[in-house]
C-alpha cells in the first residue's frame, strides 16, 4: 500500500453517520469505497452472518431510514426497496476478513484511520463541551442572582408607599379651643 490514500479522507468522514448513539456506515457506501456491487456486499456479510452481531452491523428501521433520507435532502439510492443495513467500526473492521481484494483492505484500512480522527475530534470537541457547560453554569448562577435582587426591589417597592405621607403629629403652639 502507498502512502497516499485511495479516497480523499472528507469523502470517507461524510459517509459516517450517527445513529443509536454510535458512528455507523450505510451498506452502500462501503460498497461504493470498495467498488463492488452493494448486492455482493450484503451477500458475502450474510455468508459470513456470526462475524456481525447487532452491535456490527444492524438494519436501520424505517424511521430511521426516513431520517436519513430527509438528512440527505434527496435519495441517491435509487429504487432501494429496504432500508440499508449499518454497520458500526468494529463491522467495519470486520468486513476485512470478509472483502479480501487489493482495494477493500487498502480503503478498509484508510476507514480505520478515519474513525481514529473521528474518535479524536470528539474527544478534543468533549472538552470544549466541559468548558462551555462551566461557563453555562456560571451564567445560569448569575441569572439566578439578578432575578432574586429584582424579586427583593419588587418587594421592597411594595411596601414602601410610591408618596410619602408624613404621619400624623400632635399641633403645638396656641389653641382658640382653650379660651
Amino acid at each position: 500500500m502507498t502512502e497516499k490514500s485511495i479516497i480523499a479522507d472528507e469523502i470517507i468522514m461524510s459517509k459516517i453517520y450517527y445513529i443509536r448513539d454510535q458512528k455507523v456506515m450505510l451498506d452502500k457506501d462501503l460498497a461504493e469505497l470498495y467498488q463492488v456491487t452493494t448486492g455482493n456486499l450484503n451477500k458475502a456479510v450474510a455468508r459470513n452472518i456470526k462475524r456481525f452481531p447487532p452491535d456490527f452491523m444492524f438494519r436501520l428501521t424505517g424511521e430511521e431510514f426516513k431520517n436519513l433520507l430527509f438528512q440527505n435532502g434527496t435519495a441517491s439510492w435509487g429504487g432501494t426497496r429496504l432500508a440499508p443495513n449499518v454497520f458500526s467500526e468494529q463491522g467495519v473492521a470486520m468486513l476485512s476478513g470478509v472483502l479480501t481484494s487489493e482495494r477493500a483492505i487498502e480503503v478498509n484500512i484508510q476507514i480505520m484511520r478515519i474513525f481514529i480522527k473521528v474518535r479524536e475530534m470528539f474527544l478534543d470537541n468533549t472538552e470544549i463541551r466541559m468548558e462551555i457547560e462551566k461557563i453555562k453554569g456560571k451564567l445560569d448562577n448569575h441569572d439566578k442572582n439578578i432575578e432574586i435582587v429584582f424579586q427583593c426591589l419588587d418587594e421592597l417597592s411594595n411596601r414602601i408607599p410610591l408618596v410619602y405621607e408624613p404621619p400624623p403629629r400632635k399641633r403645638i403652639g396656641f389653641k382658640q379651643d382653650d379660651l
